[in-house]
């Protein structure tokens, strides 16, 4: 087949398939639909945010969760919904797009990053929001190295004025790693969500579907909810994903569009890992045995030749659990001799990270 054949058949399929979706912003990521599915996990970030809308006592809460564990979503609703019933300011920032202080306070101000000092912007921040704040920083635990105290957050929590802040991070032991001084003015009250149960995953899909399309297929929805919870470390928008996949290339089988959806995923998640984290990944691959304290010592070879100052083992171990939150790996328990130790079970296809190596390191 010539390549202008393949555009014209690729096209009329696409066409076909366009036709099986009434509104293609549902299977947007960040579509936030108009009854998200109530969960237990949601109940103390509401209490939260309404004693803090009572009495201006900053309340500030750490929301921890695997990434697709519907953190980011049910945050937006919530603060959503109480700007429209008690005109509840709030900000929003992903660290992941903006990972320093000072560029969290020149993207909320809208003025250039270059050209004053964090002080002055935060000055201005202040003058510019009275009254009663919730700050919300997304993927907190991406913020840069180089903001070596994390001052964000140190300026909220010392803050005066009682702004609030919701973090929102997929490691669990983010906390650990900021400084005591931080950390106990900020005092977070910390929310854990859990992974959606595939029956719950269902649910979302159901919804989707409904509002997405035209007709779709509930036993088809039931296997993507399943294979979800299991393949994904439940991961909804891999689902999501599937769902919309397999209305627009129905020729497909439920199982080939979920092993895309979860390969376009992980290619994602793998491209915006900082090098440190790279190098954890490269050195667990190239390792036969993959115990946790071998790879350890192949991972600080790795950054010295790349000029990188390695982690200590602490902070090591602390980003193997940032990253079996993301779905990447499983730490599993294994037996050595008369003892235990870890063993790093990667969950995606090497291809992934060797493809986004030689992008990066050539």
């Amino acid at each position: 087949m010539e390549i202008e054949e393949y555009v014209l058949h690729k096209e009329k399929r696409l066409e076909k398939g366009s036709e099986r979706i009434k509104d293609f912003r549902v299977f947007d990521f960040n579509y936030i639909p108009e009854k998200p599915l109530m969960r237990d996990e949601v109940k103390p970030v509401v209490d939260a945010l309404l004693r803090y809308q009572k009495t201006g006592i900053a309340n500030n809460v750490l929301v921890v969760g695997t990434r697709g564990s519907g953190k980011t979503l049910l945050v937006k609703y919530v603060l959503e919904l109480l700007g429209k019933r008690n005109s509840l300011k709030s900000h929003y920032v992903n660290c992941r797009s903006h990972n320093t202080s000072f560029k969290i306070l020149a993207t909320l101000l809208g003025v250039k990053p270059r050209g004053s000092a964090l002080s002055e912007l935060w000055e201005r921040f202040c003058q510019e929001n009275g009254g009663r704040v919730v700050m919300v920083l997304d993927e907190v635990d991406l913020l840069s190295d180089k903001d070596r105290n994390k001052d964000i957050l140190y300026l909220l929590s010392r803050s005066e004025r009682n702004y609030m802040a919701v973090l929102l991070s997929n490691s669990p032991k983010f906390l650990n790693l900021l400084d005591e001084s931080v950390r106990s003015t900020l005092q977070p009250e910390t929310i854990h969500f859990r992974n959606y149960s595939a029956p719950q995953i269902e649910q979302i899909l159901e919804e989707r579907a409904r509002k997405g399309l035209k007709r779709y297929s509930r036993p088809d929805v039931r296997k993507i909810s399943a294979l979800t919870a299991r393949n994904t470390n439940s991961d909804v928008r891999v689902a999501i994903k599937t769902l919309y996949y397999s209305a627009l290339e129905p020729g497909l089988s439920v199982e080939q569009n979920f092993e895309r959806a979860r390969k376009d995923l992980f290619l994602d998640v793998i491209k915006d890992l900082n090098d440190k984290n790279l190098f954890i990944l490269k050195a667990a691959l190239e390792d036969r045995e993959k115990h946790v304290k071998r790879v350890y010592e192949r991972y600080r070879r790795l950054s010295e030749k790349h000029r990188e100052e390695p982690f200590s083992y602490v902070y090591f171990y602390a980003n193997l659990a940032y990253l079996q939150s993301l779905g990447l790996i499983l730490l599993v328990s294994t037996k050595v001799n008369r003892s235990y130790t870890n063993r790093i079970e990667l969950l995606f296809d090497p291809e992934l990270l060797e493809a986004v190596w030689e992008m990066r390191f050539g």
